[in-house]
């Protein structure tokens, strides 16, 4: 039996072809039991791929692919969690590569690697790996001292990893790097890597290394993989690798060493800091907050009652829930916001239809007035998370999170990550450009797809314009089929618009952390729904540019009047 250790899924951008959700079926199909994913660069997918696995009774493997600078230069190494320490080791190295400066990769070195190494199996990295390069340029002594230092740090977890893509590289590599292996008993472990799922799809995948290189397919002096790059069956590596067999049977050795996967979690609401405890310090703040509504509003005494009702009420859920140390943060950046003129909105969502809300200001509508129900917020039959949409003014929204980081520490702060993909017209004038197809034709046959079509396929089946062209000439038949191959993998990574996470550790112990390039605020590296699944709350800092034009236009008419 053969695990795949080193797969690429849809979040290498631009570089792997699978998408998370084919993993369990192609596991399925070829009987593999377990299988482990090693983006580049990245844990991206590792919640979802988690989940997605177990789902079906496959092993999730939790791994990445770093790239560790050495000597003026960058080279790959696997690495793959054994357990909760190694998730924690991986995430912190992981994080650690986007705080350097950006080379052709982000990039950790080999005293970040030591200094995480617990809990973590490492493959070697074969022909592009620090040793394979070493010993391909004849410098032996090198390798072997690499070699013994990656013994020496992972002990029995270092194995000198080998493929067969059929490469000029690995065949010369092969005989020293055996020889390496056998004079320092390090073993061998076999792997295919993998970025497509099946052989046919090279030409779709060589096409989307093109539009992430910005070259055509006819560009001599590009990068090039071969059909080799695909989901192999059990089979098919048993046989290429008949004369290794250990290095078959360590694949499965490594799949059971690794156990370790990610599962949701409950919410990890940071720790609201008060000599009060968070229950009584949201019961005081509530009952005096409703005092001072009364105050300022025109609510009869005889109503009192009826809104201290509904406050206990409201109070009890939100305390059996967990969730006081949540209504006290966002009231406290909203009082900190409202008390540096900061315009905020006067909520809106389900949060508006909560009365301890409306009492800490939180939100400006009393929703016992216009019949605002709060089990749409918060209802102890349906758990959800409590989710407040706030606006705040568009041009001082930033000032608001900057409060929150300091208060909380830029550690436990962070924006959330958004992935943006590859949609039908886009895929489709970009695989058009890499095939070197006339720009004016490509647009004349996207031009005729309708806005609300969302797919290739659905354009062909309901779009005649669209499939008279795909009847009538080769190319454009070549350019569809590339095209709904690559249809909705991911281009690119972003920040969430509004989203926000607080955590009540350093984030990174939870999830890892990703940066744009001149960018100085980390987001989370999982996406809004799998964050939330990792333990973390959400917060909602959104920026409104009709506050910020109300806002303006009072300050002038006070000027003015």
């Amino acid at each position: 039996m053969f695990i795949h250790l080193r797969c690429h899924s849809a979040y290498s951008l631009c570089q792997g072809a699978i998408k998370i959700k084919n993993f369990p079926v192609l596991c399925e199909t070829n009987h593999i039991p377990a299988v482990a994913i090693t983006d580049l660069n990245n844990l991206f997918g590792a919640m979802e791929f988690s989940i997605k696995c177990t789902e079906k009774g496959i092993q999730p493997i939790i791994g990445c692919t770093v790239h560790v600078r050495h000597n003026d230069d960058n080279y790959p190494l696997i690495l793959l969690c054994t357990s909760k320490e190694g998730y924690k080791n991986l995430s912190h190295l992981v994080t650690r590569a986007y705080t350097y400066e950006k080379l052709a990769y982000q990039t950790v070195t080999l005293e970040d690697i030591w200094a995480c190494q617990q809990g973590l199996i490492c493959l070697s990295g074969y022909e592009k790996g620090l040793i394979g390069k070493a010993l391909l340029k004849n410098k032996a002594e090198d390798a072997y001292a690499l070699a013994r230092e990656f013994s020496k740090h992972f002990k029995n977890r270092f194995y000198l990893e080998i493929c067969r893509h059929g490469l000029k590289d690995q065949n010369n590599l092969e005989a020293p790097y055996l020889q390496l292996a056998l004079d320092l008993n390090i073993p061998l472990v076999a792997t295919n890597e993998v970025y497509f799922s099946k052989q046919d799809m090279f030409e779709a995948h060589d096409a989307l290394r093109c539009i992430a290189e910005g070259k055509h397919i006819v560009d001599p002096d590009r990068t090039h993989l071969n059909d080799q790059y695909y989901f192999k069956s059990s089979e098919e590596m048993e046989a290429l690798f008949d004369d290794l067999p250990e290095a078959i049977k360590h694949t499965v050795t490594i799949a059971k060493r690794c156990q370790f996967f990610l599962k949701p979690s409950k919410p990890q609401l940071p720790p609201y800091p008060h000599k009060l405890s968070e229950k009584d310090l949201l019961r005081k703040n509530a009952k005096a907050g409703l005092t001072k509504r009364f105050k300022e509003g025109e609510i009869s005494k005889d109503r009192h009652q009826q809104y201290l009702e509904r406050l206990n009420y409201e109070l009890q859920i939100i305390e059996t829930m967990g969730f006081p140390g949540y209504f006290l943060i966002v009231a406290d950046f909203i009082g900190w916001a409202n008390a540096q003129d900061i315009p905020v909105g006067p909520g809106r969502g389900s949060g508006a239809g909560s009365v301890v809300a409306w009492a800490l200001t939180i939100t400006g509508m009393d929703p016992i007035q216009y019949g605002l129900l709060f089990e749409r917020f918060l209802n102890p039959e349906r758990v959800s998370m409590p989710d407040f949409d706030i606006d705040f003014c568009q041009d001082r929204r930033d000032e608001v999170i900057a409060y929150v980081r300091q208060k909380y520490g830029d550690a436990r702060v962070a924006h959330i990550i958004t992935f943006g993909t590859l949609q039908t017209k886009g895929v489709l004038r970009d695989v058009g450009r890499v095939l070197s197809m006339p720009y004016i034709f490509v647009d004349q046959i996207v031009r005729t797809i309708p806005f609300h079509v969302t797919s290739v396929q659905e354009a062909l089946e309901t779009v005649p314009e669209f499939a008279a062209f795909h009847a009538e000439d080769e190319t454009v038949q070549k350019l569809v089929s590339i095209a709904s191959q690559l249809e909705g993998l991911y281009r690119h990574a972003s920040t969430h618009a509004a989203g926000v996470v607080i955590g009540g550790c350093d984030l990174q112990d939870i999830v890892p952390l990703y940066r744009e390039e001149d960018s100085s605020i980390f987001s989370t590296q999982f996406s809004m729904k799998y964050v939330e699944m990792a333990g973390l709350l959400k917060f909602d800092f959104l920026g409104l540019k009709t506050l910020t034009v109300v806002h303006d236009a009072v300050q002038l008419i006070q000027k003015v009047s």
